[in-house]
């Protein structure tokens, strides 16, 4: 997997700002200072579980925020820390979530000196702060992958390695099939695959496979229809406090996520976007479509992800030749937030995995 570039930002800044000077005769050489290099990651248990807050200040990590008018919509993206690369790191937030979502990710990457760079983190159409297009049909995984590739030409990249949390991921994957040549790499997290489109089109045959998922798509479709009811009653679940027991299901450890995460996740709960969401994997060709991938693609998610089977696991590798499979110990369905640093790491933002075969990944060789 083609890793974005990284710059140690904080050893550049004082490496430029002192002149080197030389020890002993005038005459003698000076020195050619080292260039500065990434630090060694640490185990990515010092940096705890869910170390850092969401974040919603751009401006903190070096990022501008600009309105995209494309073809297909209007995108609020967050993007920057340009270096002379061609190649973009795009990151996609999945449903009930926002650019914001990946800022524990780049608080990890900061603070082990990991800085990514040359960054697009979109608000998808119908989320955070981009507007949902008057045409639902722009919605499709199609169209949000084609919108992402015309968002990061825009920007002024040719190529791009893309990164996809829960339906984010749909939509990584649909981009890499359909711009073999543009796409360098996929990175996924928790991404939802065949078990969440199993469970969309038969929820009640399949419920049992991932009831937490089809619980909340019930929940979704209910609030739906009660419209500005349904909106209401979120906030006063919010005002109760009753928040972090409801979105418990998506965490390893619910009681140690931060409030930030909570209030976000409270945002974001958009009935109509998430339904819509929902029915357009459940009409999705998976397996067809992501046999067209040539690139490399890493998938991680946690051991404890309610929406990610290990049948999910086996599928995606028999469909994608070039996937490879890890598991997060202590995680749920955000290892980004979770588990931040642990999945730098394993995307090899941050240091290379060995090449495992299939059954190495499934435990079974």
């Amino acid at each position: 997997m083609t890793r974005p570039a990284i710059r140690n930002r904080s050893t550049q800044d004082s490496s430029s700002s002192r002149a080197v000077t030389s020890i002993g005769a005038p005459d003698s050489p000076k020195p050619v200072p080292t260039p500065p290099r990434p630090k060694p990651a640490p185990p990515a248990t010092v940096l705890g579980y869910s170390p850092f807050p969401i974040d919603v200040d751009a401006r903190q990590f070096g990022l501008t925020t600009s309105t995209m008018r494309l073809k297909g919509g209007t995108v609020l993206v967050r993007h920057g820390r340009r270096s002379d690369s061609s190649t973009a790191t795009i990151l996609l937030h999945g449903a009930a979530g926002s650019w914001t979502t990946w800022t524990p990710l780049l608080q990890a990457g900061d603070a082990t000196a990991r800085e990514l760079t040359d960054l697009i983190i979109p608000d998808l159409p119908g989320w955070g702060d981009s507007p949902a297009p008057a045409d639902a049909s722009k919605l499709g995984v199609e169209s949000m992958a084609e919108l992402v590739a015309d968002l990061a030409r825009s920007l002024g990249y040719e190529r791009w390695n893309v990164v996809g949390h829960s339906m984010g991921g749909f939509i990584a994957l649909q981009l890499a099939a359909s711009e073999t040549r543009a796409t360098a790499s996929v990175g996924l997290v928790s991404a939802t695959s065949f078990s969440i489109i199993d469970s969309v089109r038969h929820p009640i045959r399949r419920f049992a496979v991932l009831p937490a998922f089809t619980a909340l798509l019930l929940t979704m479709r209910i609030l739906r229809v009660a419209g500005p009811i349904g909106r209401g009653l979120v906030r006063a679940v919010a005002g109760l406090g009753l928040l972090r027991r409801l979105v418990s299901p998506l965490f390893s450890r619910p009681s140690a996520i931060d409030a930030t995460v909570v209030a976000a996740l409270g945002t974001e709960v958009r009935p109509v976007g998430f339904v819509l969401a929902a029915d357009r994997a459940g009409s999705y060709d998976a397996a067809t479509t992501w046999a067209q991938i040539r690139c490399p693609v890493r998938s991680v998610h946690g051991d404890q992800d309610v929406f990610v089977t290990a049948a999910d696991d086996e599928r995606m590798l028999a469909a994608i030749s070039t996937c490879r499979i890890s598991t997060i110990p202590g995680a749920g369905h955000f290892s980004q937030i979770e588990r931040p640093l642990e999945v730098l790491i394993r995307l090899e933002f941050a240091a290379p995995l060995p090449n495992t075969c299939a059954e190495h990944v499934l435990g079974t060789c």
